[in-house]
């Protein structure tokens, strides 16, 4: 999976350095960024296969460049890491709505952000062998391909996580997902979330389905049926 393309973005030219020449080191392909604007054109230019956006930059923001690089042809499919001092529930629940699929916590151990990048990369490469397309019934149809999901033939946009969200529960309905086998299966045994995670995207799920697709079972997890 190495000489794969990686964009780094950050406003600190130490840190580009500095996880350049480790990224380097690995057999990657390192582009830089210093700031938001500079990420969306490079990801137009590159097409990166994952990118570590920093949170906090001048102009414009982590949170904003990831919604507008999910939003290229070039980076809908694109990893990306946000790289980030901040530990407030906003921060990261803001990050996952915009499409993130991963946090590093400043300041960075590169051993530990190269483990990262190669579990998502494997799992990635993984889930493309997956069933693409489906009809799960009650009007739904889930398209793995361009991450897209119609009800009733209307087309309806899920941000990333929440789409990964349904698909793994309407690939087996019935089947009942433990809250562990979500975060294990969704965010990765690497990956550090709260319970309140899972309970956020749920219920924007339930918004956007209706309240009867996905069941509770308290203590246990949840399970998608009609």
């Amino acid at each position: 999976m190495n000489n794969l393309r990686i964009l780094l973005v950050d406003d600190e030219p130490d840190v580009l350095d500095f996880l350049s020449f480790n990224l380097q080191k690995e057999g990657y392909e390192v582009y830089t960024a210093s700031e938001g604007r500079e990420a969306v054109q490079m990801a137009k230019k590159v097409a990166p296969n994952l990118i570590l956006l920093d949170v906090m930059m001048p102009e414009m923001d982590g949170i904003e460049a990831c919604k507008e690089i999910r939003s290229l042809p070039e980076g809908k499919d694109a990893l990306i890491v946000f790289l980030t001092a901040r530990t407030e529930d906003y921060s990261q629940i803001a990050g996952l709505d915009a499409g993130a699929d991963d946090y590093v916590s400043k300041p960075i151990k590169p051993r530990v952000l190269i483990s990262r990048i190669k579990a998502l990369l494997r799992r990635r490469f993984q889930s493309e062998t997956d069933t693409a397309i489906f009809d799960v019934g009650g009007g739904i149809k889930i398209n793995k391909e361009n991450y897209s999901v119609k009800v009733d033939n209307k087309e309806m946009s899920l941000p990333k996580k929440e789409f990964e969200l349904l698909y793994l529960l309407a690939s087996k309905p019935g089947k009942v997902f433990t809250r562990e086998d979500i975060l294990h299966k969704i965010w990765g045994e690497d990956v550090v979330v709260g319970d309140r995670t899972i309970d956020v995207h749920i219920r924007k799920l339930r918004q956007k389905l209706g309240d009867e697709v996905i069941k509770t079972l308290k203590g246990i997890g949840y399970k998608f049926e009609f």
